[in-house]
């Protein structure tokens, strides 16, 4: 009878059965978020590609005729890249900040809490899926900007693009992981995203290179890690850039282990998670 039942328990009780990575596990996680918002992909990828694009065209139209130049390239080359990574890194914080902060109105939090999945895996879903929508809307924004007359966005460092894109995209998911797991109803998230993320990703260098501002707000800008996404991404595509490539790369680094690190300590304690 006991041989019979030492059969039937392979593990002892209290022993993980996975010891590891949980692959099957952290898949249907990630699978499941990028089904979610690829079901309203019209609202998700599609929508703020034409957003962006209406921001190339007036932009273009108000300021960039009469040969205007930035920095040596034509001002709607300048501007194109870093409208492409804005765009990225605005739907990377959107995605990030909406799964946990529903589950919790929704009462459904459960549904992430109780699956086998460490807190790092966890995290990797999440944050995986916020990339992937990131990249969905820069290759529709982009698409449309390889169509557009009169506006070249050939990258020159296929490599430059990938990292800060990545980068970028990263950071946002992290600050939106934050925001969900903070923000008790939707007015915060969308007070972080009104608040923080817009300026920042407007005042970032997007439409103007820093070098033409006064002294002190050039120190401001060079405190808001949003330039160096911008930066560095539209190096990746002009080769020129007004900020150090590799500072801005490796500093972005460090901000992405720092809001990482900060992710898994919140939901490893369950704060504003668990009763």
């Amino acid at each position: 009878m006991n041989e019979q039942a030492s059969n039937w328990v392979r593990t002892a009780p209290g022993v993980p059965v996975i010891r590891n990575v949980n692959w099957g596990g952290l898949k249907t996680l990630y699978v499941k978020e990028v089904r979610r918002f690829f079901k309203v992909q019209l609202q998700t990828v599609w929508a703020p590609a034409v957003t962006t694009m209406l921001f190339l065209v007036i932009f273009t139209v108000a300021l960039g005729r009469a040969g205007r130049t930035v920095m040596g390239v034509p001002f709607a080359d300048f501007i194109a890249p870093g409208l492409i990574v804005m765009g990225m890194i605005q739907n990377a914080f959107a995605n990030a900040s909406f799964s946990l902060l529903v589950g919790k109105m929704q009462g459904t939090i459960v549904d992430y809490l109780m699956p086998p999945l460490s807190t790092g895996e966890l995290i990797a879903g999440l944050i995986g899926a916020a990339v992937t929508r990131a990249f969905l809307v820069g290759f529709a924004v982009w698409a449309a900007m390889l169509l557009w007359p009169g506006v070249h966005v050939m990258p020159s460092h296929p490599a430059v693009v990938f990292w800060f894109g990545l980068m970028g995209a990263s950071m946002l998911g992290f600050l939106g992981l934050v925001t969900s797991i903070w923000a008790e109803k939707f007015d915060h998230a969308a007070a972080v995203t009104n608040f923080v993320v817009a300026p920042l990703s407007l005042l970032s260098g997007t439409f103007y290179s820093i070098e033409s501002l006064a002294p002190a707000f050039r120190a401001v800008s060079h405190a808001n890690p949003f330039f160096y996404v911008i930066s560095g991404f539209r190096y990746g595509f002009l080769g020129t850039a007004d900020s150090p490539v590799l500072l801005g790369g490796i500093l972005l680094l460090g901000i992405n282990i720092a809001l990482g690190s900060l992710c898994y300590g919140l939901l490893r304690s369950g704060w504003k998670i668990k009763a």
